[in-house]
């Protein structure tokens, strides 16, 4: 099997970014670790006749149409999570004290948001962010982060920070770029019951005052 790669609409949007070698870097997913998703989620199944079933950490396999109580077939589910991002990206609710974490941590590290989104969709998540108080550059990713991390992490040669929500991104960044600190995230607290920490994190933390000491401590034990 070929090594994960960076997909070729993401490198332009890397080439683009201005990372500042030699100061450390915070990267952190917009979905349930920045924005309240499922509860936006949610709200717009409802409008459109259908409904999330919360019994397993997944969405595609889990919408199901509120009429007829069946699971929605893939396409279906996968044209609500498009419709979703397309109309509903910009008015998503912030997690409670990202902003505050985020703008207090930015005293000492560069912040990237990576987001496994349709590109075109990226303008609107600027603009969301930038409404919340966390204007920093977007990412629109496609596929496995890790690599996209690691490129990162080797233009900025200082300490990384990763928090994703997703355990399989965890894995791939733990892949490609082990020194990377490897945070698990969720905001919703029913998404948080169903799965422990990802197997391969550094640390699980749902909380972003907890975030930010945590990275705080980490970069002073580091001598940073």
């Amino acid at each position: 099997m070929p090594a994960p790669r960076i997909h070729d609409s993401v490198w332009p949007q890397l080439d683009a970014l201005a990372l500042i070698e030699g100061r450390p870097l915070v990267i952190t997913d917009a979905d349930e670790v920045l924005f309240m998703f499922l509860q936006g989620f949610e709200a717009y199944l409802e409008d459109n006749g259908h409904y999330l079933d919360l019994s397993s950490f997944a969405l595609v396999g889990n919408i199901k149409n509120a009429a007829t109580e069946e699971m929605a077939p893939v396409e279906v589910a996968k044209d609500l999570l498009d419709g979703f991002f397309r109309e509903r990206t910009e008015t998503m609710t912030p997690v409670p004290g990202a902003a505050a974490a985020l703008a207090a941590l930015s005293a000492r590290v560069q912040i990237v948001v990576l987001s496994n989104l349709p590109e075109a969709s990226r303008p609107a998540r600027e603009k969301a962010l930038a409404l919340a108080g966390m204007a920093y550059p977007v990412v629109a990713n496609t596929g496995l982060k890790g690599p996209v991390v690691r490129h990162m992490a080797d233009i900025v040669k200082a300490p990384v920070f990763f928090l994703d929500d997703i355990p399989h991104n965890h894995t791939s960044v733990a892949q490609v770029a082990p020194d990377v600190q490897r945070v698990h995230f969720i905001a919703d607290p029913r998404l948080a019951r169903l799965i422990g920490p990802a197997e391969h994190s550094n640390h699980r933390v749902d909380d972003w005052a907890e975030v930010r000491l945590l990275i705080e401590r980490e970069l002073e034990a580091l001598g940073w």
